[in-house]
């Protein structure tokens, strides 16, 4: 059975007037550099909580350290900022 590679939120997208909830920042713990996190690039992730699932696509990098971006099909609650979220694709 594969294991599967869980990341975490961060936080969503923020710029100086907005916050765009449906893009967050994910840290992958295994994830170190650019060159690793930039492999992620177009996988789906899925955040789920009891019988909800939002899908989201990993979309660009963040920064240097390895944070990725990613774009949800429907908004992510605020409750969802600093659980898990799995890649599944």
């Amino acid at each position: 059975m594969a294991q599967t590679i869980q990341g975490i939120i961060k936080n969503y997208r923020v710029g100086p007037r907005t916050q765009r909830s449906k893009e967050c920042i994910i840290k992958f713990p295994h994830v170190t550099s650019v060159s690793e996190a930039s492999r992620l690039i177009g996988r789906k992730v899925a955040w789920k909580v009891g019988k909800k699932k939002i899908v989201g696509k990993i979309v660009d990098l963040h920064g240097g350290k390895g944070l990725v971006r990613a774009r949800f099909r429907k908004g992510v609650p605020g409750q969802a900022l600093g659980t898990r979220v799995e890649l599944v694709g």
